[in-house]
């Protein structure tokens, strides 16, 4: 049978027993061990695979796992490492992804549950010979459960904020062997704390928690830390000396997360679909980490899985839609007309140069402009594209989901900026029954001027053309007697825009993008297109009484606005 397509599967444990396939990642134990650090932080964007390594992490140095799980595998080539590490190690695995509320309580009860559930896989600590009766009621407090309707486990702050450290000496005199500590999405509680107001509450939770973990524990043999931000060493790392941090400008590790050209040959190959690849590489592709071009593995499969059932299916914003998208937001709320400049650049295929701060508190991303351009860099949404002096470097959208991405965000601002001002875009659009041509000629000039538009040679006309739509449209719907249809079956084909208003007036607009910069040809271009296709028949036969037809052309912020 073959292998299933492994979409969301983060266990490493599922990829055996239920036949998935696999990307082989396991090298990064035999890097991990090499380049030996006490406490080591990756830090990736979302859906580049660290929770599945940390997963497989559990899975090789854990007492008692299953080595049949790495078989075939380039980790059991490493014969001698293997021996030495394979099973030998107490591991302690927490993520804190789901550490959330809407206050710092029901946060806190959700940090004591993901600790508590943890502890709870070591119930034979209960009946240890090794440890003594107060050893044995240190772990019963990390593991009672309490009768506060917020909390499964009652622990104290001060428990909750020892316990990884006291699980740690616990399982260490228990084997006799110090132990892995594995915190995978580590910095998700801060984000969290951050949005909802309890930051300073949760920092102090959290520094406390990895200050007692990670740098007075002489139980610990080395920790493992994920996230997507490096929060700085002041924040929550304080006198943490034996940290080694790895971001994606890092060369170590740099393909063991995401998948490589090669990762991919492979897994297309093996489903009979090499055929996409360039589509694939144009949507899916375009990070860089370290010296390595990297491919969202989140996309990657996703897409596959849909091509296997549908082989015409078109590329998706998978992993742009696993989010919320506030930091684009952000900027575009924030932005200047430098700004403005720059996303536009961004969306056009250019680069920009920004110094790059790799270590910010989340207070800090707000303080400037500057601060979200590093997020978005760390993130995944901007990509490196070269290095400067100075921590300056090169940065541009990886590929075209994100470049989607931004265009929609784009849109909505757009949209959001213009209807605030009711009186302009009232006058806007009261010119389009008018016939007035002049003035919906001088206005969508001024919004062009004001926004962001789209003109990079690699973007296909209709992609152009679909923008300067979806603005055109956001504006006239503004109008809520009026009925708005975006490319509605009026006649033989499909309209760009058709509008009925409440006094029987019928209009049809065409848009067309001007890739030679000739605005009048190409208006001439969609009002034959409305003839030709008979776009203004369905308006009719609903009883309009006076029908108008405008092609409007674009090209980069110019435009040309003619009536039939």
């Amino acid at each position: 049978m073959r292998k299933k397509l492994p979409v969301g599967i983060e266990n490493f444990e599922e990829f055996t027993a239920e036949n998935f396939y696999y990307v082989d990642k396991s090298l990064f134990i035999a890097e991990l061990l090499q380049n030996w650090g006490k406490v080591n932080l990756f830090t990736r964007p979302r859906r580049f695979g660290k929770t599945l390594n940390m997963s497989m992490l559990k899975c090789f140095f854990e007492v008692g796992s299953d080595p049949a799980l790495f078989d075939g595998l380039k980790i059991m080539q490493e014969k001698e490492l293997c021996e030495k590490y394979m099973g030998k190690f107490p591991v302690i695995s927490i993520s804190l992804k789901g550490v959330d509320g809407r206050s710092f309580a029901s946060a806190s009860a959700a940090l004591r549950t993901a600790i508590g559930d943890e502890a709870r896989r070591f119930g034979f600590l209960r009946k240890s010979t090794v440890l003594n009766q107060e050893e044995k009621d240190s772990y019963q407090r990390l593991i009672k459960v309490g009768t506060d309707s917020r909390a499964l486990y009652d622990m104290t702050e001060d428990v909750a904020a020892a316990s990884l450290k006291t699980l740690s000496q616990l399982l260490h005199k228990h084997y006799g062997q110090k132990v892995i500590l594995l915190i995978d999405e580590y910095d998700v509680p801060l984000d969290k704390a951050f949005q909802a107001g309890y930051y300073d509450e949760m920092v102090s939770l959290i520094r406390n928690l990895l200050g007692n973990a990670l740098k007075t524990n002489d139980s610990l043999y080395f920790a493992v830390l994920t996230g997507c931000l490096r929060i700085s060493k002041e924040s929550i790392f304080t006198g943490l000396n034996n940290l080694k941090v790895h971001t994606i400008s890092d060369v170590r590790y740099d393909e063991f997360f995401g998948f490589t050209n090669t990762d991919v040959d492979a897994l297309l190959e093996f489903y009979g679909l090499s055929d996409y690849k360039n589509t694939i590489q144009d949507w899916y592709d375009g990070y860089r980490f370290g010296d390595v071009d990297v491919y969202c593995p989140w996309d990657v499969i996703n897409y596959c899985d849909e091509l296997l059932a549908a082989p015409e299916a078109e590329p998706e914003n998978y992993w742009a839609n696993t989010s919320g998208n506030d930091l684009i937001r952000r900027l575009l709320k924030k932005a200047s007309q430098t700004t403005r400049d720059e996303v536009e650049q961004l969306i056009n295929g250019e680069t920009i140069i920004k110094t790059i701060r790799q270590e910010l508190t989340y207070r800090d991303i707000e303080d400037s402009i500057d601060n979200i351009w590093s997020v978005l860099y760390s993130t995944g949404y901007l990509t490196g594209r070269g290095r400067l002096p100075g921590k300056q470097m090169k940065l541009a959208l990886p590929n075209w989901e994100v470049r989607d991405l931004f265009i929609d965000l784009v849109k909505d601002w757009f949209a959001e900026m213009t209807q605030s001002d009711s009186e302009r875009i009232n006058r806007f659009c009261a010119a389009f029954p008018e016939g007035n041509i002049e003035t919906i000629q001088e206005m969508l000039h001024d919004y062009l001027w004001d926004s962001i538009s789209v003109r990079d040679t690699a973007v296909r006309s209709n992609m152009k053309e679909n923008f300067y739509h979806g603005m055109l449209l956001g504006l006239l719907r503004s109008q809520g007697s009026w009925l708005v249809k975006s490319n509605a079956e009026t006649g033989e084909g499909y309209s760009d825009i058709s509008i009925q208003t409440p006094d029987r007036i019928g209009i049809v607009i065409e848009i067309k993008y001007a890739d030679d910069g000739n605005l009048e040809a190409a208006c001439k271009e969609a009002l034959a297109q409305i003839e030709e296709k008979k776009y203004a028949e369905g308006l009719k036969r609903r009883g309009t009484k006076k029908m108008i037809k405008y092609g409007i052309a674009f090209w980069e912020k110019e435009c040309m606005v003619v009536i039939a």
